[in-house]
Parts: C-alpha cells; sequence; structure tokens
C-alpha cells in the first residue's frame, strides 16, 4: 500500500486476531521497518514469529512491547493448550527478546499469572481477556500523560523530541508524542524538531511520519545538528520517552539522548521525560545497574543495506543510552509528575501506582 493513498496510520500498530477457523489467532503487526513508505502489516501466529519481529524492530516501543507482549502469552496460550510447562517456556522467550525495555517482561509476567490462575482449560481465554485489560489500561496511561505533561509546555513552544513516541509505541497517542500531540491540538506548539535518531531513522520514518499526519509543523534534524539549535536559542522544551527508568530516576531510552540532556541542561532548557510507571523499575537501582542491550554493527557500518564503511569496519552500536536524573527537569506519568526526578519521587509515583491499580 502505498503512503500516499492512505490517511496517517490507517493500520493500527498491534492488534489481536482472533481464531477464525481454520486459521488460528495471531497478533498482527505495523511494520515499523516498512514505514513511511509502505503500510504493511505482518501476522505473527506463532511466539517465534513474535519474538523475530521485536528483534528485528517490525514493532518497538516500550509500551507496544508491552501490550504486544501480553497478547505473545495469549497466543502461546492459545497454541499450547493450556500445557504450563510450554506456557512458561514461551513466555521466557518473549520476556528476553529485547533486554533493555522494562515493559515487555513485565506484561509477560503480568499475563502469565493471569493464565497460569486459570484452568487450564481456560487459560488462552484468561491471557487474552488480560491482555485487553492491559492494552486498554495502556490507552488510558497515555491519555493521562498527556494531559499532566501538556501543564509543562510554555506557548508558542519549539519543542525537541529523539526517536519514536506516538501511536506507533502504544495502545494510545503514545507517550512523549502524546504531550506535544496535545500541545498542538491546543495551540501551544510552535514547531517541532525531530532529531533523525541515528542509526536506524526512528525519528525521520516514523516521528515526522506521524507528525505530518497530525498536521504539526515540523522539521527533521542531524542528530548532530541538535547543538547548533540550542546555541540559538530555538530550542524551548525537549520531551523524550523512556524504555527503563531505575529506582534512583536515571533513564535508559534511545541512544542519542543523553547528549540531549547534557546540551539542555548547558543552555537551561527544560528536559522533561515522559513514561507510563510500568516503565519504573525499583529493582534497578541505579543507571549502571540497566543493561544496554547491543545491536548489530551492520546498522551502523551500512545504510539501507548498502554498506558505507570499509570492510571489516568494528561498530559500536549500543540500542540505548543512561541519563542521569539530575539532567531531568521532569518525570511526567499518568500518575503525576515527579519534579525533582530522585529516588524519593520515583518511589512516591510507584505507590501511586499501586494505590490507583488497588481501587
Amino acid at each position: 500500500m502505498s503512503l500516499s493513498a492512505l490517511p496517517a496510520q490507517a493500520v493500527p500498530a498491534a492488534r489481536w486476531r482472533p481464531a477464525e477457523p481454520p486459521a488460528g489467532p495471531a497478533i498482527v503487526l505495523l511494520d515499523q521497518t516498512q514505514l513511511p513508505h509502505r503500510e504493511v502489516e505482518l501476522a505473527c501466529t506463532d511466539v517465534g514469529m513474535l519474538v523475530a519481529a521485536i528483534q528485528r524492530l517490525a514493532v518497538r516501543g516500550a509500551p507496544l512491547l508491552g501490550v504486544v507482549g501480553g497478547y505473545g502469552v495469549a497466543l502461546a496460550a492459545a497454541r499450547a493448550g493450556g500445557h504450563e510447562p510450554t506456557l512458561r517456556a514461551e513466555a521466557a522467550r518473549l520476556a528476553d527478546a529485547r533486554p533493555t525495555a522494562v515493559n515487555l517482561g513485565w506484561a509477560v509476567r503480568r499475563v502469565l499469572a493471569a493464565a497460569l490462575a486459570a484452568p487450564a482449560g481456560g487459560r488462552a481465554a484468561a491471557a487474552v481477556a488480560e491482555a485487553h485489560a492491559l492494552a486498554a489500561q495502556d490507552a488510558a496511561a497515555s491519555a493521562a500523560m498527556a494531559t499532566h505533561g501538556l501543564a509543562l509546555v510554555p506557548e508558542d513552544a519549539r519543542v525537541l523530541t529523539h526517536c519514536n513516541t506516538g501511536r506507533l509505541v502504544s495502545a494510545g497517542a503514545g507517550t512523549a508524542f502524546a504531550v506535544v500531540d496535545a500541545a498542538h491540538r491546543h495551540g501551544r506548539l510552535a514547531h517541532l524538531w525531530v532529531d533523525e535518531t541515528r542509526p536506524l531513522l526512528q525519528g525521520g520514518r516514523l516521528t515526522a511520519y506521524e507528525a505530518a499526519g497530525a498536521g504539526m509543523p515540523h522539521s527533521v534534524l542531524a542528530d548532530g545538528a541538535a547543538g547548533s539549535l540550542f546555541a540559538a536559542g530555538a530550542v524551548d522544551l525537549v520531551v523524550v520517552g523512556a524504555d527503563r527508568i531505575a529506582a534512583d530516576g536515571s533513564v535508559a531510552n534511545k541512544v542519542g539522548t543523553y547528549p540531549l540532556a547534557v546540551l539542555a541542561h548547558h543552555h537551561g532548557v527544560p528536559f522533561v521525560v515522559v513514561a507510563p510507571t510500568s516503565t519504573l523499575d525499583l529493582a534497578t537501582a541505579a543507571g549502571a545497574d540497566i543493561v544496554v542491550e547491543q545491536r548489530a554493527a551492520a546498522e551502523v557500518t551500512a545504510y539501507a543495506g548498502v554498506p558505507v564503511c570499509p570492510a571489516g569496519s568494528a561498530a559500536y552500536n549500543p540500542a540505548f543510552d543512561v541519563t542521569p536524573p539530575q539532567l531531568l527537569t521532569a518525570l511526567v506519568t499518568e500518575v503525576g509528575v515527579a519534579q525533582p526526578v530522585n529516588h524519593e519521587s520515583v518511589a512516591a509515583l510507584v505507590a501511586l501506582s499501586i494505590a490507583a491499580c488497588s481501587r
């Protein structure tokens, strides 16, 4: 399908397709590796296909990884007929598909627990119900984060963002991009600066795709050009997402986030992280304890499959970097805003989340 022939994101980022005999159930993904030029759906009919899609970034973004991980457990339960050892093994494969994004393992464990609490014959249905509930919760969290974050956006704001944090990473409007979208709809957004986000160009390919679909004024820039924007006084606010937030408030996000935080701190520009409380990981004490995924060298040494470096060149390709809490102005979640960001404020957000879930 041609992008020009479609409204913005006519295809949902992920959806559960129930069994329709003779076909079994599937998780249907919008293949993000094909964007922005084509909107192509990928039907994952077993856990192996889903794990491969996660690892090659056909589906990505912390909240959405949680959603599809939950549905992955439901898919495993349906295929395993409720057989507990098989279900546990498939859940472990899903949880280990990407090590840094905490939402994936969190959601897999949650849906697995719901499935195993049901009789063997009802485990698939219980898993599907819990995965649906998780997706609805993510969509609601997205809306709440947009509301909380909007209060931090000044009038006529020139906002810089990194990577992709909109509908392509969530069952709702996203995380950081949801805040930007709210600012746009309320007339507060003067311009969106979109980092291209090397090496896989999630900003240039995906965030610009979402911004264009929303009718936002935006410009894509090379990651290395951000410094000149700050120096020119052309940035009023930086808003980014997160893949894991440690107990001390350290934030793991797409590589390139940390230098933006340093630039923002130097130039006195607010730096705001937007993430659901499911991304807060109190079991990880500090940023140094976050396992950062290392990806294939070819993502750096080649572009669109064409080598751009001399043969045999090594590459350093971390998927994420870690920003210390001292460089954060605020952390926006669905239950409220932490400002300043530290061990106490992160713990308070987790407590609020637990209290909200228990009501």
